[in-house]
């Protein structure tokens, strides 16, 4: 009997079909794909807290810091090896002038015993395309006379000389080009980390940059407490000296005070104004590489205070922890130098009582501080 169903059609009979029916298959997997991978997928990284974004930003101060002795560094040795050039070229130009001196000597010679008598042996000197070979020959200086002896001698040694001087300044030359090399890439490398420090900060919002200001405060209280703990502390040590028999320090105090002793007039004193100029200094802006009159940086303006009282120092805080007496921090006295984290990269003027004055950072201005606000590393008296 027969059926009375129709026969079901099957979708893959036709090439036509299989392809779309392939088709949808695709893009079904790859939309499961998706979901899968999308549900795989790392959340967002959460935002920084306001105390992680400011440890981000003073440690990019710190290594543009560190970026600008290096700035500081290349710059001194490129200013120096501009001196040595311009120094070179102007001893050239001198030496050639002695050595055209000689040869207008030689061209009278040669000129003279020209018109009285044909070409002799100096005319022949003038005229040889290796006169040093031709002189080497005994036959002609012993004809020639003592005078020309001497102008002769005189060319060859002017010549000589001034060879020397322009292989010299061509290798000044060389390395002056070195060195503004490094001078770009250290320039370039304190750009770099205030741009990223500047970044981070323009995308505070205004009631996390009051955050960052209120933590700023907090550290600087907490500096300023230890300070003036401190500043006790020396003045007690005083105290008890004075006690025991000491009687006048005869020179700077811990607590910023000077005494009489020996030392003369102690407003004449190298310390004192190398202070008055630093003090004087308070409220310009830092500026990396910068050594005043208007702006400084950290090792520009102790550089600049002590120049100012005819003390030279180094240009980097790398050199200057060098110079001097090295001093303990309770033992600092007005006018001493303390240095700040392992690698040396800050410097600042102590004033007593536990402060100094200091070229900060980029953004801020030349103020006081307490000594606290950093990690030290160490302290010298440059006199």
């Amino acid at each position: 009997m027969a059926s009375h169903r129709k026969p079901r059609t099957s979708v893959l009979t036709s090439p036509g079909s299989r392809r779309a029916a392939a088709g949808f298959t695709t893009a079904a997997l790859a939309s499961v794909t998706l979901l899968s991978q999308s549900a795989d997928a790392a959340p967002t990284a959460p935002k920084p807290t306001i105390e992680e974004v400011k440890q981000k930003v003073d440690g990019l101060y710190r290594q543009a810091e560190v970026a600008t002795q290096k700035y500081n560094a290349a710059k001194e040795h490129a200013d120096h090896q501009r001196d040595t050039v311009d120094g070179l070229l102007n001893a050239a130009a001198k030496r050639a002038e002695k050595m055209n001196e000689s040869r207008r000597e030689l061209g009278m010679f040669a000129s003279a015993q020209y018109r009285t008598g044909g070409m002799n042996p100096t005319a022949q000197l003038m005229l040889a395309k290796d006169p040093q070979q031709f002189v080497d020959r005994n036959h002609l200086m012993e004809r020639l006379t003592g005078r020309q002896k001497q102008a002769v001698t005189d060319y060859q040694e002017q010549q000589a000389a001034a060879t020397r001087q322009r292989a010299e300044a061509t290798r000044s030359l060389e390395q002056l080009q070195t060195s503004q090399a490094s001078l770009k890439e250290s320039k370039r490398a304190v750009q770099d980390k205030l741009a990223e420090a500047r970044q981070l900060l323009s995308r505070l919002t205004a009631q996390e940059k009051a955050r960052l200001a209120e933590l700023e405060r907090q550290k600087e209280a907490a500096a300023e407490r230890k300070a003036e703990e401190e500043a006790r502390r020396q003045q007690e040590r005083e105290r008890q000296r004075q006690q025991d028999g000491g009687g006048s320090t005869g020179g700077r105090t811990g607590g910023g005070s000077t005494g009489g002793g020996s030392t003369g007039d102690s407003s004449t004193t190298k310390a004192e104004k190398a202070l008055a100029f630093a003090r004087a200094q308070i409220g310009k802006p830092y500026v990396w590489g910068a050594t005043g009159p208007t702006s400084y940086d950290c090792s520009g303006l102790t550089q600049a205070a002590w120049k100012a009282a005819g003390v030279d120092l180094p240009r980097t805080t790398w050199d200057q922890v060098k110079v001097g007496q090295r001093v303990a921090t309770s033992d600092l006295k007005p006018g001493d130098l303390v240095f700040f984290y392992d690698d040396i990269s800050h410097v600042g003027m102590y004033i007593g009582g536990g402060k100094m004055i200091h070229a900060p950072h980029p953004g801020a201005n030349v103020r006081e501080e307490s000594i606290y606000y950093m990690p030290i590393y160490g302290s010298v008296r440059p006199a």
